[in-house]
């Protein structure tokens, strides 16, 4: 029986980021929710006060013998602009802020390499502003959050800026 891991992302919006991150080949599953923040079992409405602290973010679900994590973080970072504190786009508040919330050693020292990475090859002219942060509880967000765009039939989100 295949052991799946666990990683969670905020890249702004959840819902381009989910649709983006479930057409990768190993993905088992996804949820979008609300992680990083002082609340319990936030709604959207009390997230989007940017007052519970709480990022936008996808919990996935996959197969390290299909897809590595290395490879969520590419999808990750290739599709939003991580050098905008706490937005992406037109969206504005610390639930739109870039963030890698690692769950083991391993997660912590790739997401650190690839930023790194993207540092050192000067991808961006701003400094990378994500977070790197040890995961925290992880609240599923309202049901008609879960695959958004796919439930309405559209083909993108503005999460890349």
């Amino acid at each position: 029986m295949t052991e799946y891991k666990k990683a969670i992302l905020a890249g702004g919006c959840f819902w381009g980021m989910q649709d983006l991150i479930r057409k990768q080949q190993g993905v088992v599953d996804t949820r979008v929710g609300y992680t990083g923040g002082q609340t319990d079992n936030p709604t959207y409405k009390e997230v989007c006060t940017d007052r519970t602290g709480h990022a936008e973010a996808v919990e996935v679900d996959f197969d390290p013998a299909q897809l590595r994590y290395n490879d969520l973080l590419k999808v990750f970072w290739e599709n939003h602009d991580p050098t905008q504190l706490n937005r992406q786009g037109p969206d504005w508040g610390t639930q739109y802020r870039s963030a890698i919330f690692f769950h083991t050693p391993q997660q912590q020292a790739a997401a650190h390499a690839s930023k790194e990475a993207l540092e050192n090859v000067r991808r961006y002219s701003k400094p990378i502003a994500t977070q790197i942060v040890p995961a925290v509880t992880f609240y599923p967000a309202e049901d008609y959050h879960q695959q958004y765009l796919e439930k309405r039939g559209l083909a993108s989100c503005h999460i890349k800026s």
